[in-house]
């Protein structure tokens, strides 16, 4: 998803992974009283209120996962370092500093029709490369780009643990796939009976390409009017991914849910939406949707395309 609005040049193609909002374990006594989340290519900003229900403070680990992105992709990739170095958190309007982890995934290798393949799932081998000498700095080279991906499999190659067998194909080979999440955590007492007031924001992980095709207008709901407006021909887009189902963790459903989409003056802004709330045109370059008792069921897709 072309972070950060870069120009999509002839014939390429940017992709981009599904980024959201906090997550942390299920509490039966912490409800999201509304969640306020704004969208657009350049922005992801989100406004939460959270009731604690009981009587007593509750101190919870709250987690926010950026996506698992891959070491290496056959295309060009969002600008993953725009994400990494514009995530910002306030709790009561005040700055929050989070503490920074890093995980990594790989595929094991499987056998599926008699043929030597990589599994569907991924599984988590931090601990893996790290008894190979990797640090957090090396696993945050696909967020960062400033390690390279060659010296990364290289000390894979090199690294003597047995646990390596069933994720590499190849020994003879620098390619290796695996893929490297950053989550940001901190430490949040809701006090007894109080609403509490987080808010995040970021650059979101947003590819496109030269062409939007008849195979994906499906994914963003292209009502029939748009694709006529096509003339048999695609269009140059953006796209970006939110997940909206880990709203579905708390305590009770969503009291009050706003999504608020802005496109640009020469964009169309197609998006698929499965809830009850109503799209409506609140401006020229402005949507939004209210839901409420809002339990989410799907994520959200939206295009941006060039008139």
């Amino acid at each position: 998803m072309l972070l950060a609005t870069t120009v999509v040049q002839a014939n390429d193609s940017t992709g981009y992974i599904s980024t959201g909002g906090v997550e942390y374990l299920k509490n039966k006594n912490i409800s999201m009283h509304s969640e306020d989340l704004y969208i657009s290519k350049d922005k992801i900003r989100v406004n939460y209120e959270f009731k604690n229900l009981s009587n007593k403070d509750i101190t919870e680990t709250v987690l926010f996962p950026m996506p698992a992105v891959p070491s290496f992709t056959d295309s060009d990739f969002a600008d993953t370092s725009e994400t990494y170095n514009k995530f910002k958190l306030w709790v009561n309007d005040q700055p929050i500093d989070t503490a920074l982890h890093v995980r990594t995934f790989m595929r094991p290798i499987v056998v599926k029709d008699g043929d030597r393949t990589y599994a569907d799932t991924s599984i988590d081998t931090t601990e893996i490369f790290k008894s190979c000498g990797l640090n957090e700095a090396d696993m945050m080279g696909p967020w960062t780009y400033q390690v390279d991906t060659e010296y990364v499999n290289q000390q894979l190659l090199d690294c003597n643990n047995k646990g390596l067998d069933k994720f590499i194909y190849d020994r003879e080979s620098l390619y290796i796939p695996w893929d490297s999440q950053v989550i940001y955590s901190w430490k949040q007492k809701f006090k007894a009976n109080a609403t509490t007031k987080i808010k995040h924001s970021y650059t979101p992980l947003v590819g496109g390409s030269v062409s939007l095709d008849e195979e994906q207008f499906t994914d963003f709901c292209v009502d029939k009017s748009t694709q006529r407006g096509f003339n048999n021909n695609g269009r140059p887009y953006h796209a970006l991914s939110y997940i909206l189902k880990t709203g579905a963790n708390w305590a009770k459903p969503i009291s009050n849910f706003k999504l608020t989409v802005e496109r640009d003056p020469d964009e169309l802004v197609p998006f698929c939406w499965k809830g009850k709330g109503k799209v409506k045109k609140v401006s020229a370059t402005t949507f939004e949707i209210k839901e409420t008792n809002f339990i989410p069921t799907h994520d959200f897709d939206v295009a941006f395309i060039m008139k």
